[in-house]
């Protein structure tokens, strides 16, 4: 993946002047604390999420934050690398609802996992060309293949049927896996080289990124569009481009919270498109988390190898 190091690579010096493997800023003291890993079998994955906390501990090119409800666990995806890398420095490290780390190694020998969403007991990754599926109750790892000539699987995300959606966004395609089996759900330059995914009902969620330059800068962002997962019809849900989107998630009320990635912005999307900045941070604010119960957004800082909790109640009015 020699294109996506150089855009690292561009991030890096033209944007934030960091180098990433050394990025270690801490966030405004006023709204997180750090949350230190738990001695083995003292920390419970019970209880709400909390807001309020930064771990930076074991953490190395975070992608993506996934709050799994029925276990009370929060995953996330380390890639510890570059993203297109086949070095099996890949894990998933798991976090309790405060922050407290349960396992900074809780799946490991990947390579670069990023997308998580879970259906079922089963947490579902994108692994470059792989599409993987782990069992959270016992941890057993299961993968499945991803189609021939897949570029750079990202994010996922789950039917309620069970159907995995993933998005391969140098390839501009979306596939459907189902029953082992991948298939094209779109393709070509109507999917606008989507990064992020949410299935809603009926409809599937994209964040396109846009078309990428060669330092992955785009001429014209993307745009947050919905799918129909039938008919596959494209429905634009923002009138205008809106960035490189990374991550989207539902907010509880109709819209959505997405973060482009470059720009470092956490954006509010309301369902009829309307859509405003709430926070701004450092480049590589990547594929979040967000808990509608007291406004909670978890953030993966991927330059900055931190992960951090924060209450965006104020933003949000």
């Amino acid at each position: 993946m020699k294109g996506l190091t150089r855009f690292f690579i561009s991030l890096v010096s033209g944007v934030i002047a960091l180098a990433l493997s050394a990025c270690t800023s801490s966030p405004p003291p006023a709204e997180t604390s750090t949350a230190a890993a738990a001695p083995a079998g003292t920390a419970s994955p019970g209880g709400r999420v909390t807001a309020g906390w930064t771990v930076t501990e074991g953490v190395a090119t975070p992608e993506s934050v996934y709050v799994d409800t029925a276990s009370g666990s929060i995953f996330v995806s380390i890639i510890d690398g570059q993203p297109g890398d086949r070095d099996g420095n890949g894990r998933i490290m798991k976090l309790a609802p405060d922050g407290t780390v349960v396992s900074a190694s809780w799946i490991t020998g990947l390579n670069a996992p990023k997308g998580l969403r879970s259906h079922n007991g089963t947490l579902w990754t994108a692994d470059i060309d792989e599409v993987i599926g782990i069992d959270i109750a016992n941890s057993a790892v299961d993968f499945h293949p991803g189609r021939d000539g897949a570029q750079f699987l990202n994010d996922v995300a789950v039917g309620d049927d069970g159907t995995v959606y993933v998005s391969d966004m140098l390839a501009s395609k979306i596939y459907a896996v189902a029953d082992g089996k991948a298939t094209v759900f779109g393709e070509g330059d109507a999917m606008e080289y989507p990064n992020g995914l949410l299935v809603e009902g009926n409809r599937l969620i994209v964040g396109g990124w846009g078309k990428p330059e060669a330092d992955f800068s785009t001429k014209v962002p993307g745009h947050l569009f919905a799918l129909d997962l039938k008919t596959k019809a494209k429905t634009l849900i923002t009138p205008k481009p809106l960035g490189n989107i990374d991550g989207v998630e539902s907010d509880g009320r109709g819209g959505y919270i997405v973060t482009d990635f470059p720009g470092g912005k956490l954006i509010h999307v309301t369902g009829a498109g309307e859509s405003r900045t709430l926070r701004e941070y450092m480049a590589g604010a990547a594929d979040l988390a967000f808990v509608p119960v007291g406004n909670i957004a978890i953030v993966p800082h991927m330059m900055e190898n931190r992960i951090a909790a924060y209450d965006i109640s104020d933003a949000l009015k």
